[in-house]
């Protein structure tokens, strides 16, 4: 009897969600000399009459073989890929009142919106016009992206070969900022009137007959984006979180964490970092920066609250939740709320996972925990040693290992399997260079870029991008395999993005435990599962027994749908689907998107990620509360 193939654990995929290809690029023939403008202008002129035509053979006729149109929010109220010609034209076939996207426009407001020469690949090998769009939809407008590539096959006619529709705004409904911006002030003679702090107040504390439209739990950057986006949109919301402070989920983390992504990366909506930031930014400053920006955007934020209960009306399309309330004064605060939407920011990995053990309540040494609850090294009294070990050899794992040595441990990294390793600069420079770097293209206009990108056509360019890094990483790679570490290069080879997207963990982003590794300062159990926690140590299935008087797993998270499960109930959690992984078109599963449950919405990521998609969430609720759409539309 055939036994099933064993997936490698870096081509492993969140359950239910589906393995990406990597796309396939066109074959193309040397750019003559052409008029950029005047190429994307056809196109786009083509592609507007087709559409208000209704023709789509011709619609069909502009896009290549192996293409992608990838929408959010423009087409429906949802996020797709749809690829290939006869995908594009099935999908519009089948909208229910025809297509939602009115027209296009080439826009020309700074450099580089305007048309140009550009590559589509990784090499620059594949070369074409990229130019970004406006669009407007029957309800909204937004941005775009189109890459045109010459078909071989066809005459070398300029066709599509990405296109990239984004709704950003619903007419009627545009976000108080810039032209719009509130006034401030009611001039004139109002006897009795309240001032801002007075207004700012009875709003924050929702007092009177005052209800959120909108209930977030957690105010982390997933929470804060997205009630910084609804408040523009002058959507009613309250986030909850039971910690003292804002910020304190990042405060109490483990005590040297420092973000892995750069500061042009991680800008929040509206208010980005200043130009004195470090690259790389602490937690504590990072929690700060939190904190300043819930009162600079005028957030609703009630700290040490609890959700205590929560029931949904289906009829009424309404939740019914109780919260606790500690206040400054101490007092206890009991409040029903009936928000119509529920967002769960409580980060997206969910809860911890811990492994269960044999032996692990008879540990007898100092600490035995996962990283999620480790606050840092304790310093050794002079003349003692201490032994540590930190099964889990991802970035929290190699962070809290690198600390341990810091504190004069004796570290011990446990690898199961196998972890894709790029340094920090060779993998930021060639990940994430042109696009987040000092000096480059405005956040809004970066963003675009690279959300333009299916993630099919992104899996086959970082192919070829962890290619280079290796190259740029070879000592440093070489030396870790002399070490006794396993590595890998991702899904299909495709690096680190893929695998936080595929998975969302495996990786390490070097920022010096690498070396400490190579220099055998920082020792290494590889491929040895474990066997039962010993009193003071632990025993492995190969016999071996390392002693230590801590023992960390950084064994990672669950799916938030766990989460959901914990604090909703299994009837909700029945309801929703599973988050993160790829869907069969090559979305992200879930998050930022309807979930399956009337009024309840996942909303996490890294900065960059709550930042981009704080917006979409913000419309689709904006959207339903304004009677533009109903949950059940497509």
């Amino acid at each position: 009897m055939a036994t099933a193939a064993v997936i490698p654990s870096y081509n492993r995929t969140e359950p239910g969600s589906s393995q990406l290809d990597p796309a396939t690029y066109p074959e193309t023939g040397p750019v003559a000399s052409v008029d950029a403008h005047t190429v994307a202008a056809e196109w786009v002129d083509a592609f507007n009459q087709a559409l208000s035509g209704q023709d789509l053979t011709v619609v069909k006729q502009l896009f290549l073989p192996g293409s992608v149109w990838r929408d959010q929010l423009g087409l429906s109220w949802d996020y797709h890929s749809l690829n290939g010609p006869d995908k594009i034209v099935s999908f519009l076939q089948g909208a229910p009142k025809g297509s939602r996207l009115k027209s296009i426009k080439i826009d020309q407001s700074n450099p580089t919106r305007k048309p140009s020469l550009s590559a589509v690949d990784f090499k620059g090998k594949i070369n074409g016009i990229a130019s970004f769009l406006t669009l407007e939809t029957d309800v909204g407008r937004g941005r775009g992206l189109v890459r045109l590539l010459q078909d071989s096959q066809d005459g070398s006619k300029w066709k599509a070969f990405t296109l990239f529709t984004a709704m950003h705004e619903l007419k009627g409904c545009e976000e108080t900022t810039g032209s719009n911006r509130p006034q401030g002030v009611d001039h004139g003679g109002h006897p009795g009137r309240k001032n801002w702090q007075e207004r700012r107040l009875a709003t924050e504390n929702y007092e009177g007959e005052l209800e959120p439209t909108v209930l977030i739990l957690g105010a982390g950057q997933g929470g804060l984006t997205s009630a910084a986006r609804l408040h523009q949109l002058q959507v009613p919301t309250l986030i909850i979180d039971k910690n003292p402070r804002v910020g304190d989920n990042w405060r109490n983390r483990y005590h040297q964490l420092v973000l892995h992504d750069p500061v042009w990366y991680d800008h929040l909506p509206y208010v980005p970092f200043p130009s004195h930031w470090p690259v790389f930014t602490p937690k504590d400053k990072l929690a700060e920066w939190f904190e300043s920006y819930a009162h600079l955007m005028e957030l609703n934020v009630w700290t040490s609250t609890t959700l205590t209960d929560a029931k949904w009306d289906d009829e009424k399309r309404q939740w019914t939740v109780t919260l606790e309330r500690q206040k400054v004064d101490g007092k206890t605060e009991t409040r029903t709320l009936h928000p119509r939407h529920v967002v769960q920011a409580t980060g997206h990995s969910g809860e911890m996972k811990m492994p269960s053990i044999k032996g692990m309540d008879g540990f007898k040494g100092d600490r035995l925990c996962h990283s999620s609850q480790f606050k840092g090294a304790q310093s050794i009294p002079e003349g003692q040693t201490k032994r540590a070990i930190v099964v889990g050899c991802c970035n929290s794992g190699h962070d809290i290992a690198q600390d341990f040595y810091e504190h004069g441990y004796d570290v011990t990294i446990v690898q199961r399997s196998s972890t894709y390793v790029m340094s920090s600069k060779n993998g930021l420079d060639v990940l994430l260079g042109g696009l987040y770097e000092e000096g480059g293209p405005e956040t809004e206009d970066a963003d675009l870029m690279f959300m333009s990108i299916p993630n099919a056509m992104l899996k086959r360019m970082h192919q070829d991008a962890t290619a280079e890094i290796s190259k740029r990483d070879e000592p440093l790679l070489q030396g870790l395999e002399k070490a006794g570490f396993k590595l890998d290069d991702g899904p299909d080879d495709a690096g680190f993005f893929m695998k936080y997207f595929q998975r969302g963990g495996g990786y390490y982003i070097d920022v010096g435990c690498s070396k400490l590794i190579i220099d055998g300062k920082i020792k290494i159990k590889q491929g040895q599962e474990i066997e039962e926690v010993k009193p003071n140590g632990l025993l492995f299935k190969d016999g071996e027994t390392l002693e230590a008087d801590e023992v960390i797993f950084a064994t990672g998270y669950d799916n938030m749908r766990g989460t959901a499960r914990k604090i909703f109930g299994d009837e909700l959690a029945e309801r929703v689907k599973d988050v993160w992984g790829f869907d069969q078109e090559g979305e992200l599963r879930t998050m930022w998107r309807r979930t399956g449950h009337p009024g309840f919405w996942f909303f996490g990521g890294n900065l960059a990620l709550c930042r981009y998609y704080s917006r979409m969430l913000a419309l689709q609720i904006k959207a339903m509360e304004e009677g533009i759409m109903k949950y059940e539309d497509a």
